[in-house]
């Protein structure tokens, strides 16, 4: 899977929260200053090659949507940073953020509970 820019990422948060949309209708939920129309055309038909995005036509006008979810490019995206700055362990991920990002025990806990909850689940499944 291709990586996405920043811009082409921007673009694509408003269409998985949109589900579909217009040029205008992206352009509308971008910040301000607001890029020009052609910009975000350009950026929209940049995702459509790379494989993010597809269109229905309308005539001249298309309507654009994504071809693939969140949380499936946030799987695959996370799985690549994974592999890339942490020896493609999420222990060494989970460890990182334990010890240099200033955690809240409450934060800590919620992690150990969730993990906790995967295990069972994971234990569950065998069981069956």
């Amino acid at each position: 899977m291709k990586e996405l820019t920043k811009a082409e990422e921007q673009i694509m948060q408003i269409l998985w929260k949109l589900d579909k949309g217009f040029v205008k209708d992206i352009l509308a939920c971008l910040p301000a200053p607001k890029p020009a129309y052609n910009t975000v055309s350009t950026i929209v038909r940049i995702l459509e090659k790379k494989g993010f995005v597809s269109h229905e036509a309308y005539g001249k006008t298309h309507e654009y949507y994504p071809t693939i979810s969140k949380e499936e490019y946030t799987r695959k995206f996370l799985k690549r940073f994974v592999e890339n700055y942490f020896s493609d362990s999420f222990k060494e991920l989970v460890s990182f953020f334990a010890k240099e990002k200033d955690m809240s025990i409450s934060e800590l806990e919620e992690i150990v509970r969730a993990i906790d909850r995967e295990i069972q689940k994971q234990k569950g499944d065998k069981n069956e």
